[in-house]
């Protein structure tokens, strides 16, 4: 099979939010792959504080990164067991990730409380409540490295700017790295990468990439915002 990725080189500096787009197709999710070795390169490495991530076992290295997918996943048995499923953290610790991510006061009507039953894939939960359950789940693990895989694109707007306020706030010194679709999500950014058919085509900050525009990324949000007001109009 051909490569997906083809000879990237690029370094996300510690502490910084990193914004990845491009069109259908040009890598994105592979990127996310490869840092979860999900997949493995056929060449390179790919460092985290120096060290090479495929010397590392794979626990160790997921254990130390944390994702919110763009499909929230709950698992079936407990408001407890979906947030804390290896049983580290206390009670309190629990409610105080519910109260962040705001599903505090739900979780508190619950006849059961953090033992309340949570169905197969979270059936008995809102699209948004489960993915707030998911940013729960980050919150407590409190990763240094957060992936959001188009995080918000299943919600709606409020769930969404909640989300958004939620992850600046416990996460300000974390490194978080965006893929997005939703491109307005990455404009307040450090930096946005962008990528085209597996090759990085600019690496710039929003504001810079966004003065010169016939840049490939002000190219991406004029049109983003053509379909937004097609849509919206």
């Amino acid at each position: 099979m051909p490569l997906v990725l083809k000879g990237l080189t690029c370094t996300f500096p510690g502490g910084m939010k990193t914004g990845i787009v491009g069109r259908t197709g040009s890598g994105k999710s592979t990127l996310i792959q490869a840092l979860f070795r999900i997949v493995d390169p056929t060449g390179g490495q790919i460092l985290i504080d120096g060290i090479d991530i495929s010397t590392i076992g794979l626990h160790d290295l997921r254990t130390r990164l944390s994702i919110i997918p763009q499909d929230p996943t709950m698992f079936e048995g407990t408001v407890r067991s979906n947030l804390d499923p290896l049983e580290e953290y206390n009670d309190g610790q629990i409610w105080e990730a519910l109260d962040r991510c705001q599903l505090g006061e739900i979780v508190r009507r619950k006849e059961g409380k953090l033992d309340s039953a949570v169905a197969e894939n979270g059936e008995n939960w809102s699209m948004g409540q489960r993915q707030l359950v998911c940013l729960g789940r980050v919150i407590l693990k409190r990763s240094k490295v957060l992936v959001l895989d188009e995080a918000t694109a299943s919600v709606d707007t409020a769930t969404d700017n909640l989300i958004q306020i939620t992850l600046r706030q416990q996460f300000s010194h974390s490194t978080v790295i965006t893929i997005a679709h939703r491109i307005t999500s990455v404009l307040d950014s450090d930096m946005v990468l962008v990528l085209d058919n597996g090759v990085i085509v600019e690496y710039d900050s929003p504001t810079r990439l966004l003065e010169n525009k016939s840049s490939s990324f002000a190219k991406l949000v004029a049109e983003y915002t053509v379909r937004s007001t097609c849509r919206f109009g």
